[in-house]
């Protein structure tokens, strides 16, 4: 999201850098053209959005792209909290409220990194998501994509979705991460620099219990990296549970 920047250009890092510290007067019409993409899908990961801080004129970016994209549930991970100045963030939106959800800070010489993991059912045929952001270093990534297996490898039906500052290639190479766990990415998605993609940094992993179906990039320049977006196919037992949990929450609606 790069906290509603619109950049289109590499010297809009430069020329646009004002606005990570002040407000900009057309951040929220941005926060709207988003919020009518995303309404579109069941769950949306976000990653660099803001809390509700100067530089976003005080409005929580997560709440407000949930509230007019209508999604009843999302959820803020505070990652870098600069007080009243700054609250960067990842966040999670979706029309199914989580069974439970948790913030992992990942492992970094500079602290800020996280992951939001949420739990949709329970048992063995539960789903699990989690949306990331990693860091830039290399060395970095590694430590992160260490902790993130020995939370991953027990589970069975897992999306993993952000950020990943690598290329398919890198995340390949980390071989752990790619042999311990049950997870395979989906076809490279040129992503970065969003006004002429040529790099896949942003990732969906999935489980081989999952399918990957209808996998794309959205062609909307919003920020720095383009959306991504794919539509999966769940196995009988864990699509009867998310059906049930549905049913659920329609009959506790307060919950």
């Amino acid at each position: 999201m790069q906290v509603g920047i619109q950049t289109s250009a590499y010297h809009h890092y430069l020329t646009r850098s004002w606005q990570h510290l002040l407000p900009h007067p057309q951040r929220v019409r941005r926060l709207d053209m988003v919020s009518n993409v995303l309404s579109r899908f069941d769950i949306v990961g976000l990653q660099e959005v803001d809390g509700g801080s100067f530089r976003s004129s005080h409005v929580n970016q997560i709440e407000y792209l949930a509230t007019r994209g209508g999604f009843p549930h999302h959820y803020q991970q505070l990652n870098r909290n600069l007080g009243r100045f700054a609250q960067h963030s990842n966040g999670l939106l979706s029309r199914l409220a989580p069974t439970r959800v948790e913030e992992h800070r990942l492992p970094g010489t500079l602290p800020g990194r996280g992951a939001i993991h949420a739990r949709y059912g329970d048992g063995p045929d539960a789903l699990h998501l989690f949306v990331a952001h990693l860091a830039l270093s290399h060395r970095g990534r590694v430590r992160q994509l260490d902790y993130l297996s020995e939370i991953i490898q027990p589970l069975q039906h897992v999306v993993v979705m952000g950020d990943l500052n690598c290329t398919p290639d890198q995340l390949h190479s980390h071989t752990r991460f790619c042999d311990s766990l049950p997870l395979h990415p989906v076809r490279p998605l040129l992503s970065y620099p969003s006004w002429q993609p040529r790099r896949a940094l942003d990732h969906i992993l999935i489980s081989s219990s999952l399918k990957a179906q209808d996998v794309r990039v959205l062609d909307h320049l919003f920020s720095d990296h383009l959306p991504i977006a794919i539509d999966v196919a769940l196995p009988p037992r864990c699509l009867a549970l998310l059906k049930e949990l549905r049913k659920r929450q329609q009959r506790e609606p307060g919950r």
